[in-house]
């Protein structure tokens, strides 16, 4: 028993290292080929974690000879062109105009619902209000609404809008974040004096604490 879970330990370790070393994608957004892998992957990890007959070696080397695999076709197709289109295709268009486009859904094995679904999902349930649906590499469709069904931008109406800043986290659960509070150009003395104006005497209360996109300093408490 105690020979598995070191096992089964040193399996998962090594896998929370492949699959950081494999990106951050979710499942709905990896390539097929970077999905394949992932899929073998798991399974070589999971035979020789419940079978102690089988060489922990084989399945770490079976594992890192995909990790390797699969960081070589990255690189290919993040260099090629002609090779990302063989390894992970095309983009397909599947409406176009406001009109269904029949011999792509058939080379696609796509069919109408499918396409509702997802223009439902992405808030466009009329067709007639599609300019372009665009099935992507990863499966997913991308919609491009026709001019006048898409809401207004600023730029269009003629406003003067400053680009946001992202939020710096400051505190988080009573800790001070001294670098970002060094990237936010905010001082500690500075901080504990904001938070004595919300009447906040000691930080280590402060479960969270950010500067926002506007410049200001919110502080939430336990």
């Amino acid at each position: 028993m105690l020979l598995i879970a070191v096992r089964a330990l040193i399996l998962y370790i090594l896998l929370v290292i492949v699959m950081r070393f494999m990106g951050k994608r979710q499942i709905g957004q990896m390539q097929p080929y970077e999905l394949v892998i992932t899929i073998i992957i798991a399974e070589l990890a999971a035979l020789p974690m419940s079978n102690t007959g089988i060489p922990l070696t084989s399945g770490i080397i079976g594992i890192l000879v995909l990790l390797v695999a699969e960081m070589v076709l990255s690189l290919v197709s993040l260099h090629s062109e002609k090779a990302r289109a063989i390894i992970c295709g095309t983009p397909t268009i599947l409406i176009e105009n406001g009109q269904f486009v029949p011999e792509a859904m058939q080379r696609l094995r796509v069919n109408i619902n499918d396409i509702l679904e997802q223009l439902r999902d992405k808030e466009y349930p009329d067709v007639s209000d599609v300019a372009y649906a665009i099935m992507e590499t990863n499966g997913t469709i991308s919609v491009i609404p026709k001019s006048d069904a898409r809401p207004p931008t600023s730029k269009e109406l003629g406003m003067n809008i400053k680009q946001p800043k992202i939020p710096i986290t400051l505190i988080m659960d009573g800790h001070v974040n001294l670098r970002n509070l060094k990237i936010a150009q905010i001082t500690l003395d500075s901080l504990t004096e904001e938070a004595k104006k919300r009447n906040i005497t000691d930080l280590r209360d402060v479960f969270f604490a950010q500067l926002t996109s506007k410049g200001q300093i919110d502080f939430y408490c336990e």
